[in-house]
């Protein structure tokens, strides 16, 4: 196998390799059980409850549709929709931006900020439960240092 460049890939040695696989099944894992707590507990999806929770963490309860694209690593048309469905619900409402007419703001609704009430105290026990309590604290800051420098890689890479 040749890379782009015609060369041979760095393949991964048998420790990356499984370190890598941990994460992916760990983290896919923890994702689908922390979606279906929050379905069967509080009837929002994962991505509803992280959409309610940065509205309600801005002052005005309002962000710029591309802001919030931003804040939940989604492209704008996925957003669009979930938007949507949940303006459907009741939980979010949409409207042109005042200053410029071509941007849109999400509004958090009183029925969303409820919805988002009632979710917290369930998310943030089965967020215990399935990952900070395995945990002790020198994970925690490992685990936050590497994804900080990951997650600040990416953003530079996109911005190339």
């Amino acid at each position: 196998m040749v890379d782009d460049n015609g060369e041979q890939p760095k393949w991964l040695s048998r420790d990356e390799q499984q370190t890598w696989r941990a994460y992916i099944d760990g983290s896919q894992r923890l994702l689908g059980m922390l979606n279906r707590d929050l379905t069967d507990d509080a009837k929002l999806s994962l991505g509803d409850f992280r959409i309610l929770v940065l509205l309600s963490e801005s002052p005005t309860g309002a962000v710029r549709m591309s802001e919030l694209a931003d804040g939940i690593v989604a492209s704008r048309s996925k957003l669009t929709h979930q938007v949507r469905r949940m303006e459907e619900q009741n939980l979010v409402k949409r409207e042109s931006c005042a200053d410029d007419g071509r941007g849109v703001f999400a509004h958090i609704t009183d029925q969303g900020r409820a919805a988002l009430r009632d979710a917290a105290s369930h998310h943030v026990s089965s967020v215990r439960e399935y990952f900070i309590d395995l945990l002790d604290p020198a994970d925690l800051k490992a685990l936050r240092k590497i994804f900080e420098k990951v997650d600040a890689h990416l953003i530079d890479q996109q911005r190339r």
